[in-house]
């Protein structure tokens, strides 16, 4: 039985970023290994350590005129069969050309996921490997279910694990030089 599906499985059609395109606007879909990925909304403890970090970034980002930072849902395209929706995600200006229209075209310099059930593996499985294979120079896995920040950093091609906070620490930016935040401010629910 299990090698039938896999038989079945295998003539599917692998959805591109064409199919993706043709979702209404908002859908809650990310393009993962060429399937299309509901991504429900996440539940609001989620919502509160992204919106502060947002806050946060945005703010010491402006400041020192140091490019954009841009939120879920923004379309982020690597290829045809990847297209992620990253919590939080950075362009400096000097990599402003991929910003488009209706995405970001290619790998921001900061990338910030918070784990939700529903997306976690996802996360740290699928999405850390195009991130690496990509180029992304730095990647913060956020999990509120134990306050944990860690913080991956580009080294010799690969993102390898930089930093790690539990409930309490500074949290600190090698891409943004100078932006850190504490990981109680961002948990803490006020």
């Amino acid at each position: 039985m299990d090698e039938l599906r896999e038989t079945v499985l295998s003539y599917r059609k692998k959805a591109t970023y064409e199919d993706y395109a043709k979702l209404p606007e908002g859908a809650p879909y990310q393009l993962i290994g060429g399937e299309l990925v509901l991504s429900p909304a996440p539940e609001t403890r989620h919502q509160r350590t992204k919106r502060k970090l947002v806050a946060k970034m945005s703010v010491y980002v402006e400041e020192h005129d140091l490019g954009e930072v841009f939120d879920a849902p923004t379309d982020v395209y690597f290829n045809d069969e990847e297209t992620y929706q990253p919590d939080v995600l950075f362009i400096p200006w000097d990599r402003g050309e991929i910003v488009e229209k209706g995405m970001i075209n290619g790998a921001p310099d900061l990338v910030v996921e918070v784990l939700s059930p529903s997306t976690a593996k996802d996360d740290l499985t699928t999405k850390f490997t195009t991130y690496e294979r990509y180029g992304v120079k730095e990647y913060w896995v956020i999990n509120p279910k134990d306050n944990s920040v860690k913080v991956y950093l580009r080294n010799e091609g690969r993102l390898a694990l930089g930093q790690v906070v539990c409930g309490h620490g500074l949290i600190q930016s090698k891409v943004l030089s100078g932006f850190a935040v504490e990981a109680e401010y961002l948990f803490r629910r006020r």
